[in-house]
């Protein structure tokens, strides 16, 4: 007679053999089933979103930002812009919160701390949990805002959308649109994290020539756990016992293809090339062009589209001009072809020789803040045959 730890062995010799029930934490349900993405957080359990989220946040946060005023001459940010937010964390920590509220849930929304004393434009924005912004029409049609529990006037709200859809106010959020395949995901690695730790599934056989009843089964079974359990000594069996392990079926490991597909399924959610920056489903080995390629995927696929929305949204507060990124320091190439680059642009007079030094992180020169003249054409040396005087 033989009795499988956890579940019933189809060859039992009478129909309801005594076995021991599983023992799982919570009454031993499966919790893998369910997954609850109402929370914005709860999507980062998967690690395609937090990765295609913290990338384009972390680059929103750490690439250079300037101030272009009229005539397009580099200025530094204004004193307000330069913290935002009011927190003292300054302006990369909240283009950071931005990214994060517009990547997951379709819409930045804020609260106006200060304005602009002439002009009435915000110069101080609170960024908002996007799961505690809600917003529905009155009978006038004109939206009622309620942030934390409490009603707000719309004047006091800055709101910024993604994915805008014809009559609805807010973007549609990704997270909620496709809620199928972010939960699949997480729910093939909570199956995972069972099957491995918790007991997804029998880790061997405890069997017995002898005939047992229920009694005797649960005590087999709670000795060989005592003895077995978190130890990595051997086990001693009487005569008549024997334990046969059991080995993860290739059939029912599929949970680890089910995650990698959706992986790259949830790249693409936010946009084509994360898929291929994170290496989903590549299927190639990489090589020195085909990572170069892979920098200018990122920003031109990826990044870019986000960043000019963050400049377009925070354009609009300053009186002139227009806030950029420096997407140059995105783009880093080996030492040779930048440098090729800087004769170029010295050259045909693009940049002058501390622009130049302030990109490789050195000091200026009393000399480089000119355009460099061109060089003379070079002339031509005349060669005497040989022989000749």
């Amino acid at each position: 007679m033989s009795y499988l730890l956890g579940r019933r062995e189809r060859r039992a010799m009478f129909p309801s053999p005594p076995i021991p029930p599983n023992s799982q934490a919570g009454g031993g349900t499966s919790s893998y089933a369910q997954v609850n993405l109402s929370q914005t957080e709860a999507s980062l359990q998967k690690v395609a979103v937090w990765s295609c989220v913290n990338l384009v946040a972390t680059m929103a946060e750490v690439l250079p930002t300037f101030y272009l005023p009229r005539p397009r001459d580099p200025q530094p940010l204004p004193e307000w812009m330069a913290d935002l937010g009011g927190d003292g964390h300054g302006l990369p920590d909240w283009l950071y919160q931005y990214v994060y509220s517009a990547m997951l849930r379709g819409n930045t929304t804020g609260l106006i701390g200060a304005r602009d004393p002439l002009r009435g434009t915000p110069r101080q924005i609170v960024l908002q949990h996007p799961d505690l912004v809600h917003v529905v029409p009155d009978q006038d049609g004109m939206p009622q805002w309620t942030i934390n529990g409490k009603k707000v006037d719309t004047d006091q709200v800055w709101h910024r959308r993604v994915h805008p859809a014809p009559g609805r106010l807010m973007g549609l959020s990704p997270i909620g649109l496709q809620a199928t395949t972010i939960s699949t995901g997480i729910a093939a690695l909570q199956f995972g994290y069972q099957w491995f730790r918790e007991g997804g599934h029998p880790s061997g056989i405890l069997t017995s020539e002898r005939e047992l009843d229920q009694k005797q089964a649960n005590t087999a079974k709670q000795r060989f756990m005592a003895a077995v359990h978190g130890r990595r000594e051997p086990a001693v069996l009487g005569g008549g016992w024997k334990y046969q392990q059991i080995q993860i079926a290739p059939n029912e490991s599929q949970f680890l293809e089910t995650n990698n597909y959706t992986a790259a399924e949830c790249c693409r959610i936010f946009g084509p090339g994360f898929a291929e920056i994170f290496g989903y489903e590549t299927g190639g080995s990489l090589t020195y062009s085909n990572i170069e390629q892979r920098s200018l995927d990122l920003l031109t696929y990826a990044v870019d589209p986000w960043l000019v929305r963050i400049e377009r949204a925070l354009s609009k507060l300053l009186p002139v001009g227009e806030l950029k990124f420096d997407r140059k320091a995105l783009v880093r190439t080996d030492l040779l072809t930048r440098f090729k680059a800087h004769t170029l642009a010295l050259q045909n007079q693009w940049e002058t020789v501390n622009e130049v030094r302030d990109q490789e992180d050195q000091g200026p020169v009393e000399w480089g803040d000119k355009p460099t003249a061109p060089p003379p054409s070079p002339s031509k040396v005349q060669i005497s045959p040989m022989g000749g005087d």
